[in-house]
């Protein structure tokens, strides 16, 4: 597709809806230029998986020919918080593998296997100024299983979990508040949530989402307080208790930046005026010049 072509269908953003009525633009699975303009093509996949006695996440990233890998184990019986950041070059051994509903890491003495079962996913495409463009499917609340090796101690993990898959041309600076969790909420339906403010999050036609027994709905814009809460239209408020976190700073001068911070956790109040009885996910801020 010509730049022209791109240019037109960008100007009719934001979108949301099924994967059978996207717009024409390049989007995954399609194959995406490397480059649109003078922007690099961004594409990530991050997954999570929440139970009792653990939390689990993994990500790998590509931003134009760079890629890394992240991965972290939070014990939350030992209190205690295995992860790792490792960026990938050509013939190195991945330590993070992905396919279309599992995720393998092999670190060490670490071994993590999960698998993730059938949600109800949204999608949407979203305008990111000078003709870049944004894709993003998101899915949360869906059953997920496994197993997780630390050392000689092999643990089961039967939770909920979070699929992440976004692509696009992101503006250079991005800037965002992001939360995703899973729970229950205090009349017992089970509840899941993604929320934004900085990427993707249009009045309409964004990438926030909360689930309710499986359906997803769209909430209005949100607020985040720093880490510690999430303010909805109506007044109600998630709030947010750390476990744990994960830091991560890097930079290649002149060309990329990136500060990340996503603690992990528990949430409690109401989520977009749902009382929530209880629940578990992950907050994250991060500025990148990309």
């Amino acid at each position: 597709m010509k730049d022209a072509q791109i240019s037109e269908q960008v100007d009719r953003l934001p979108w949301r809806g099924s994967a059978e009525d996207r717009p024409p633009l390049p989007v995954p699975p399609d194959p995406m230029p490397l480059l649109l303009g003078r922007r690099f093509r961004k594409r990530w996949r991050w997954v999570g998986a929440f139970a009792g006695n653990l939390i689990v996440f993994a990500a790998i990233v590509r931003v134009g020919p760079a890629a890394m890998t992240f991965w972290g184990i939070w014990d939350r019986e030992r209190r205690r918080l295995w992860e790792r950041t490792r960026r990938d070059f050509p013939g190195r051994r991945r330590q993070v593998a992905m396919r279309e509903r599992s995720v393998r890491v092999r670190a060490g003495s670490i071994e993590l296997d999960l698998e993730f079962e059938g949600g109800y996913p949204i999608e949407c495409m979203c305008p990111n100024g000078e003709g870049g463009y944004s894709w993003t499917r998101k899915e949360a609340g869906m059953p997920v299983h496994g197993q997780v090796r630390i050392g000689r101690r092999t643990n089961a993990l039967n939770g909920l979990g979070v699929i992440d898959d976004s692509a696009g041309y992101h503006r250079r600076y991005t800037s965002w508040h992001w939360s995703a969790g899973v729970g229950t909420a205090r009349d017992g339906r089970k509840v899941a949530w993604n929320l934004v403010t900085g990427i993707n999050d249009p009045p309409v036609s964004s990438e926030r989402a909360i689930w309710v027994a499986g359906e997803p709905t769209e909430p209005g814009p949100v607020t985040f307080q720093g880490l510690e809460s999430i303010h909805f239209e109506d007044e109600s408020r998630l709030n947010f208790n750390a476990e744990t976190q994960r830091i991560h700073h890097e930079g290649i001068p002149l060309l990329a930046r990136s500060d990340y911070e996503a603690p992990l956790g528990t949430f409690s109040g109401s989520l977009n005026g749902l009382p929530i009885g209880s629940a578990l996910g992950v907050m994250e801020a991060h500025d990148a010049v990309w």
